[in-house]
């Protein structure tokens, strides 16, 4: 919370940007999703060095070059999502718990990444939401969705994956991307504006033919187990 309140009194100067991203949402004729994307990393990248945040990726020629995917990180904190769009260069957009996305800043910067809002508690309203989803990343798009469906305060351990994240990229037999995200909880959960490093392992995708004949539990415990896996390497060295 700290770091954040600094990031907030630093970037007074820039307030700007907060009317323009909702200009920019409410009229996608005049503005391409590239240049949305751009300015949505510019604005974290601004968060970034007014926050003393490092951030660093790994792993981006895993990245499949053409075509839709979907990217299933562990989940960590607030910084998550940021942190990828951070090391992203190609346009992608986010799943969020409708309840956490109506706060100023956030608001404006889902809007401006077209991100999905889930109501976790109208299961009629995630199946629409998976549909879109998959329609979407079939076309081509590129998406960011947390397995564990929240985080929990648990740091560098992994939870539990549901399922029936899964099914978006299964329907639209596209590539997933593991993702291992380390020590991103620090960036708004110590009570610290010290310098703070956090890292994004991009893991190699896996293609529809490798999981094609598995089901969504199956899916969710493999992409866990790779996770896993990788985290206890990276953090035990």
């Amino acid at each position: 919370m700290l770091r954040f309140i600094q990031v907030i009194i630093c970037n007074l100067p820039r307030i700007y940007m907060i009317p323009k991203m909702s200009y920019m949402s409410k009229h996608p004729e005049k503005y391409t999703e590239e240049e949305r994307y751009a300015y949505a990393r510019l604005a974290v990248n601004r968060m970034v060095k007014s926050g003393h945040i490092i951030t660093e990726g790994f792993g981006m020629e895993n990245l499949p070059k053409e075509g839709g995917y979907v990217m299933f990180p562990n989940h960590q904190g607030k910084y998550d999502a940021l942190g990828i769009v951070y090391t992203h260069e190609k346009p992608c957009s986010v799943v969020i718990d409708d309840a956490k996305s109506h706060v100023i800043l956030t608001t404006q910067f889902l809007n401006l990444i077209r991100a999905k809002r889930m109501f976790k508690n109208d299961l009629r309203q995630s199946v629409r939401i998976i549909k879109e989803i998959s329609e979407e990343v079939a076309e081509g798009r590129k998406y960011i969705i947390f397995p564990e469906g929240g985080y929990y305060h648990n740091h560098n351990e992994v939870c539990d994956f549901k399922p029936g994240c899964f099914k978006s990229a299964m329907r639209a037999k596209v590539p997933i991307v593991p993702v291992v995200l380390i020590d991103s909880y620090k960036v708004f959960e110590e009570w610290s504006i010290r310098k703070v490093k956090t890292q994004v392992h991009y893991l190699p995708a896996i293609l529809y033919e490798e999981y094609k004949d598995k089901n969504s539990k199956e899916v969710a415990n493999m992409v866990h187990d790779i996770i896993k896996e990788y985290i206890n390497k990276i953090v035990t060295k």
